[in-house]
């Protein structure tokens, strides 16, 4: 038996009880790469934040992402009924149907926002979408994910040029898609575009594929309740005319923009950990490279920024 499989016999409250604990842990050790990551993201978007109010996100960030962790694997165990019924209210469905029905087909923008595992089932009831799937690393891993996704009614493409054209063909048959567009690509399938003011190394594919089939495109999250009783789903209606641009700069900053406008909102639910930001043009990697230079390109980035100089903030380094 697969290991995970753990995960279908342990409650969810104790996986998220079990979450807490370790993002306890995380947080005192501020050495650990995924803490360290978190706090270099924040000092790039965020360089106003004090000292205090960094600590306060930082700490709510490792918190979001160990429970959405657990949560997902969870999902992953479960037959897709389970996750279903952990979804309590869908916020704007008539913006999701309303693309659904678009004879263009549908291209849903799911970033890197809360438990988006938790709704692949919930959104599998709407057809049958096409989704790439890179295999993880870990043959383990990589079975057990597979295995939870074979359940639903979705078909698995590989994210290569194959993948990509299945997509484009799903949409000129008026089917959906799901896409998470915040991945770091590669130089060649992305162009240079701020996130969040940064400017960074952004996925093309999307815009590409709005700006050829003119799909609708449907913004979703899926949110955990203030309550910790399941899951709100919420749905945005992407509408920009220049995310339709055939200028792939024009569109991909567009689509950069629309999701930094989904993610400010539950920003601390956003995955941070995630190394977004590893093609800077002026300062390259920022998680590699020196303190010194990091302050000297967040101070040239955003000069207005009121907070200490980057160097005397020790946040990097210590509690």
């Amino acid at each position: 038996m697969n290991p995970y499989q753990i995960f279908k016999y342990v409650p969810l409250s104790v996986l998220q009880m079990l979450a807490r604990i370790a993002a306890r842990i995380m947080m005192r050790l501020p050495n650990l790469s995924i803490v360290r990551t978190i706090k270099i993201n924040m000092a790039l978007i965020e360089p106003a934040l004090t000292i205090k109010q960094k600590k306060t996100i930082i700490k709510d960030i490792v918190c979001h992402q160990c429970l959405s962790s657990v949560e997902s694997i969870k999902s992953w165990a479960m037959p897709p009924e389970w996750s279903i019924e952990q979804i309590r209210e869908v916020h704007n469905k008539e913006i999701l149907l309303e693309g659904l029905a678009n004879p263009n087909g549908m291209l849903a923008i799911v970033p890197h926002l809360g438990t988006w595992e938790m709704m692949n089932a919930w959104l599998n009831q709407f057809g049958s979408p096409t989704i790439m799937y890179k295999p993880v690393k870990d043959k383990l891993t990589d079975d057990f994910v597979l295995q939870g996704r074979a359940r639903l009614n979705a078909t698995l493409v590989p994210t290569d040029s194959s993948g990509v054209k299945a997509i484009f063909k799903t949409l000129k048959q008026g089917g959906f898609s799901i896409i998470l567009p915040d991945h770091v690509p590669d130089p060649s399938g992305g162009v240079i575009v701020p996130f969040f003011g940064v400017e960074t190394l952004t996925s093309t594919l999307a815009p590409k594929l709005a700006s050829k089939t003119k799909c609708a495109l449907v913004g979703l999250s899926c949110i955990r309740r203030d309550d910790n009783r399941g899951f709100d789903i919420h749905c945005y209606k992407l509408n920009n005319p220049a995310l339709y641009e055939r200028n792939t700069e024009v569109a991909t900053h567009a689509l950069n923009l629309a999701m930094q406008e989904m993610i400010e909102d539950k920003c601390s639910h956003y995955m941070w950990g995630y190394r977004r930001f590893k093609h800077i043009p002026i300062l390259q990697n920022p998680y590699t490279a020196s303190t010194s230079a990091l302050a000297e390109f967040i101070r040239s980035n955003q000069a207005t920024t009121s907070n200490p100089p980057f160097e005397t903030d020790n946040t990097l380094n210590n509690e």
